[in-house]
């Protein structure tokens, strides 16, 4: 049976899988056309170079975390279950990298190899300031006359960061998880230093 998947889907599929587990470097092009099932004038035909099928690599990686995101913020009612959404959108990624052996954040790990400049740097870094940012605006919903939600914001993105680079040590979830417990508590302790009366008594 002839295989109707496009060769670009295929050789996208074989790079994500190679990039997380094998690293971005020790992954060339004759490995990758090997378990896409294509010849290697393919990927040729597709991309203009590993460079660019890196680049493709990851901005698949911050649309799949973002369609993540985006279910787990339809359940969320309030604006600290949106933060706490986040973090969960976190365990969700890491779930969906366990059959390739979980490592980590394929973003962070992918930047750690790619040189200062590189553009594929600069998509990782959005992925991260756009954490921070939603960190910043859930936190503005819940205090919006806080002057503390910027550094709050920071200490969430932090904390989830920290964890996922140790889970992806560990192999598991297990520091997500004690994160997300943790910033349910951070969540608190914001909510409480805002809340009118504790506003009134400054």
């Amino acid at each position: 049976m002839i295989d109707r998947v496009p060769a670009k889907e295929r050789l996208l599929k074989a790079a994500a899988e190679l990039f997380y587990t094998d690293g971005v470097a020790a992954t060339g092009i004759d490995t990758i056309t090997a378990r896409a099932g294509v010849a290697r004038m393919s990927l040729y035909n597709n991309f203009s170079s590993k460079a660019d099928l890196v680049k493709f690599y990851l901005e698949n990686r911050v649309a799949e975390w973002q369609a993540v995101l985006a279910a787990r913020l339809e359940r969320a009612k309030t604006p600290a279950e949106r933060v706490l959404a986040v973090f969960d959108s976190y365990v969700d990624h890491a779930h969906l990298a366990y059959g390739w052996g979980f490592r980590g954040c394929g973003l962070l790990n992918a930047a750690a190899e790619l040189p200062v400049g590189d553009p594929g740097r600069a998509t990782v870094a959005f992925q991260k300031d756009e954490v921070e940012r939603l960190f910043r605006e859930y936190l503005g919903d819940i205090a919006p006359d806080s002057t503390t939600a910027d550094d709050v914001a920071e200490h969430l993105s932090f904390l989830l960061e920290g964890a996922m680079a140790r889970a992806g040590l560990d192999g598991h979830d297990g520091r997500l998880k004690s994160a997300r417990k943790m910033a349910v508590s951070l969540l608190e302790q914001f909510a409480a230093s805002n809340s009118p009366a504790q506003r009134d008594e400054h």
